[in-house]
């Protein structure tokens, strides 16, 4: 299939790495709609948990805010704000999906401020749960366009923890062994961290694009993994799947 666009590659993209019987936290946009369609294709048994409390619903669209009410859709629990953030810190979330304005090499993301703290440029919503959900969740993964002024040698402000400064200093800190950033999946290239030094590497480049022109749209030095492979490309299931049960009116895909 050709007649794809960027934001339904990654999509289907992370839908993939959403085994079935998973646990996964979700906001609104993309990352819904990766969680759906994981849902109503290779993972009916996935868990999908929303921040305001529902947890384990089957989604009958694509809901507005992580408080809709088609969050609580046939779900196992309807409960609260306490109740989704209590299942991450116990150790009961495989995956969550966040994102910033900035992510750095080490996959920490900035979602607070551009500029001097006491006098920033730009003034962003700050963490909502974002700093629980990559604390204590298993996986990490971002879905973001890719830039320069995105990918950054050093944040402005850290808001959520990744790998915090590489190596072991994420255990240092005190946040469960094992848990942190996961996948990075772009518009460009899917990459993971490389496991002594958790720095960021490209392991496959999507259709069309070269691992140059992934580093000539990113603020630091991307390290390869040993083989780096293609992106594969929607489906002709996934898309007919995404385009008329997720998204039909193409609030997200649309984009």
């Amino acid at each position: 299939m050709t007649d794809y666009n960027d934001m339904e590659l990654m999509i289907s993209v992370a839908a993939r790495e959403l085994e079935d019987g998973a646990t996964v936290g979700v906001g609104t946009g993309a990352p819904c709609a990766a969680a759906m369609l994981a849902q109503k294709t290779a993972s009916p048994n996935l868990v999908i948990l929303f921040e305001a409390g529902g947890l384990g619903p089957q989604l009958p669209e694509m809901p507005i805010s992580v408080g809709d009410s088609r969050t609580f859709y046939k779900a196992s629990m309807a409960g609260s704000m306490g109740d989704a953030m209590e299942a991450c810190s116990r150790g009961f979330v495989d995956y969550t999906f966040l994102g910033g304005a900035q992510i750095d090499m080490f996959g920490n993301l900035n979602s607070t401020i551009i500029g001097d703290h006491d006098r920033p440029k730009v003034r962003f919503p700050g963490s909502g749960g974002a700093n629980d959900f990559a604390s204590f969740c298993w996986r990490m993964m971002v879905m973001t366009p890719q830039d320069s002024q995105r990918f950054v040698e050093k944040l402005d402000f850290l808001t959520t923890p990744g790998w915090l400064e590489g190596g072991d200093s994420r255990e240092k800190s005190g946040l469960p062994l094992g848990a942190g950033p996961y996948k990075i999946i772009t518009n460009m290239a899917v990459m993971d961290f490389e496991p002594e030094s958790k720095r960021m590497r490209v392991i496959s480049i999507n259709p069309g694009c070269t691992f140059t022109q992934v580093q000539d749209n990113c603020g630091f030095e991307l390290l390869k993994a040993p083989k780096i492979k293609e992106t594969k490309p929607p489906t002709e299931e996934e898309l007919r799947v995404l385009r008329e049960e997720v998204d039909p009116y193409r609030y997200v895909i649309g984009r």
